[in-house]
């Protein structure tokens, strides 16, 4: 029966190896005495086979019920065989007793030994007293052997008591890191529970910092001393900012960075987590304070789809600080900061479109109440007093109160068309049954017929047959806001819609007028500080957002506007618009 272990028993080892050394010796007797025989040899063979059966039990790292006390008993019937059939005392193998007691005195130490060279010893007395040959060379012999063995089990003892020591030394190694790895595992599922039931920012980012350190070192007391440095830079207005940090002053906590070089370029532009040296001579991080005393960093990016949130950086003193074990652990932390940080990112973005949503509704209340008041309102208010002026006239002045009436007639034709031009905007039936380019061309007819505004309308129908209808919808009313805001302010002779493949996958939706133009960054200041003036900017670029577009307003005093929308038309033209460097080329056309 046997039992099978994790570690190897080095005694077993130890057994065996001078087994071997045993072997050859006594093959070397043999040879030089030319008494290797294979009819006297026998046990000799026995031994080595013995030999080879524990050499494979012991690299499987098993061990035989009784292991050790079987070694012995065998060892010693083997020895006592191979004595007895090499001649005795007087053979060339009268040393064969050394085998079994050097593995006694490994096994059981002093005591081991010196019982099997007393076993070995009465067993060579016998033979001689049975030969009635001499007993004195058997007793010196015998003397020799019982010494031999208190010295191989001194040097026994001393062996097992430094194996046992370096074996506890190795056990109490290998809890440590047990006890490290679950550390680690528990700060992670701690990082875990806590990123996954908090949407607070804040939250979120100490929890990172913190959570991080802690498995970094999961020793309390080299947490405390650790000069570990740590940062969570997230996004605000085109820069990154210092959303969490562990050990950066007050002055650190001030700095901006834009990612246009070194290290944060790298990491954000490869998408990936990168390791780097010499923190102090990068051209961004090298102005924070906490980092220059740093001489190696782990900086990962936030980043999920195209949605770039910010960096999580650590810096540490230590050159070789961040190893293999380390990386990874900061690898799995960093996948759940950005699930957690993407998470606290849209319950955000929910709360800010729901107030959005009620601002947009108030402001559609209200431009519609303004539209009413400017348009149909006033018409109405008109035909009411021209009314009253007409029914006067009547008994005075017939047929200048005919012309009245015709002129009357005329006003109410128009606020006809007013109502159902809003009414048209509101919701453009055309645009459900017939699609954009049937809707746009009866805007720019309803523009012509109603406000005697040109609109000249030029669409791809390749470009429409790839957008569903949601698309369209908000494409229609980007067209129809620019429009509005073109010949309510433009005063433009024509306004030109165009919509066209700019490269694969990329629509370009452009509004061009050769109005009077404006200030484009006078207006996005006024929007900044939420003019009324600046709204329909406003709702082209979050209607642009809705179709995950880019736009780009280029305008002037005196010389027109021109609004362009990039529209992807799939999630991998998306992914390429959104791209840092392709945004740019396209904002440099």
């Amino acid at each position: 029966m046997m039992r099978k272990f994790d570690t190897p028993y080095m005694a077993d080892w130890f057994a065996i190896s001078l087994r071997w050394i045993m072997l050859v010796g006594l093959i070397v007797s043999l040879s030089l005495g030319n008494e290797l025989d294979i009819r006297s040899a026998w046990p000799l063979g026995l031994m080595i086979l013995w030999n080879l059966a524990m050499t494979a039990v012991t690299s499987l790292n098993l061990r035989l019920q009784f292991h050790r006390r079987l070694n012995i008993v065998v060892d010693l019937l083997l020895a006592g065989a191979f004595f007895w059939g090499q001649g005795g005392v007087r053979g060339p193998a009268f040393w064969a007793g050394l085998l079994p007691i050097l593995t006694g005195s490994i096994y059981f130490e002093i005591f081991g030994g010196v019982v099997i060279a007393l076993l070995f010893s009465g067993f060579m007395l016998y033979l001689d007293f049975q030969t009635n040959k001499s007993l004195s060379l058997s007793a010196l012999i015998s003397a020799i052997l019982i010494g031999l063995s208190f010295v191989f089990g001194f040097l026994g003892r001393r062996m097992m008591e430094h194996m046992r020591k370096n074996r506890s030394l190795w056990m109490d190694s290998e809890e440590k890191k047990r006890a490290i790895q679950n550390e680690r595992l528990r700060a992670i599922y701690e990082l875990t529970s806590t990123l996954s039931s908090t949407l607070s920012y804040k939250r979120v980012l100490d929890s990172a910092l913190d959570m991080s350190a802690a498995a970094l070192n999961p020793d309390p007391e080299q947490l405390v001393s650790d000069p570990l440095v740590g940062v969570v830079m997230l996004f605000n207005g085109g820069k990154l900012r210092i959303g969490s940090a562990r050990r950066f002053t007050s002055a650190d906590m001030r700095v901006t960075f834009d990612g246009a070089e070194g290290v944060l370029k790298k990491a954000l532009d490869e998408g990936e987590p990168i390791t780097f040296k010499d923190i102090g001579y990068d051209p961004e991080l090298g102005r924070v304070i906490a980092l220059r005393n740093c001489t190696s960093g782990y900086c990962f990016p936030l980043r999920s789809g195209f949605n770039v949130y910010g960096v999580l950086l650590f810096a540490h003193p230590e050159p070789d600080y961040f190893n293999a074990d380390r990386l990874k652990l900061l690898d799995i932390i960093g996948r759940q900061a950005v699930i957690a940080i993407q998470n606290a990112r849209l319950y955000q973005d929910l709360v800010e479109e729901k107030e959005r949503m009620v601002e947009v509704h108030e402001e559609a209340r209200k431009k519609l109440a303004r539209d009413l008041h400017d348009g149909p309102t006033q018409s109405v208010a008109a035909m009411a007093m021209r009314l009253n002026i007409t029914r006067r006239m009547l008994g005075k002045d017939v047929k200048a109160a005919a012309e009245e009436i015709v002129k009357l007639e005329e006003l109410a034709h128009r606020t006809t068309k007013e109502i159902r031009h809003m009414l048209f905007t509101l919701r453009p039936l055309i645009l459900e049954s017939q699609g954009l380019t049937a809707a746009v061309q009866a805007m720019a007819d309803k523009m012509l017929e109603t406000f005697s505004q040109k609109v000249v309308v030029n669409i791809d129908e390749r470009i429409t047959s790839q957008l569903e209808m949601g698309k369209q919808g908000v494409i229609f009313y980007i067209i129809e806001e620019a429009v509005n805001n073109a010949r309510k302010h433009a005063a433009a002779e024509t306004i030109t819609v165009r919509l066209s493949q700019m490269e694969v996958g990329i629509a370009l939706l452009e509004i061009n007028d050769n109005g009077l133009g404006f200030d484009v960054n006078a207006m996005t200041q006024a929007y900044d500080k939420r003019s009324n003036s600046s709204l329909g900017m406003v709702n082209l670029r979050e209607r642009a957002e809705l179709v995950n577009g880019l736009l780009q307003i280029d305008s002037s005093p005196g010389k027109g506007t021109k609004v362009q929308v990039y529209i992807p038309l799939s999630e991998d033209a998306a992914d390429r618009l959104h791209h840092p460097r392709h945004a740019s080329k396209l904002k440099s056309k």
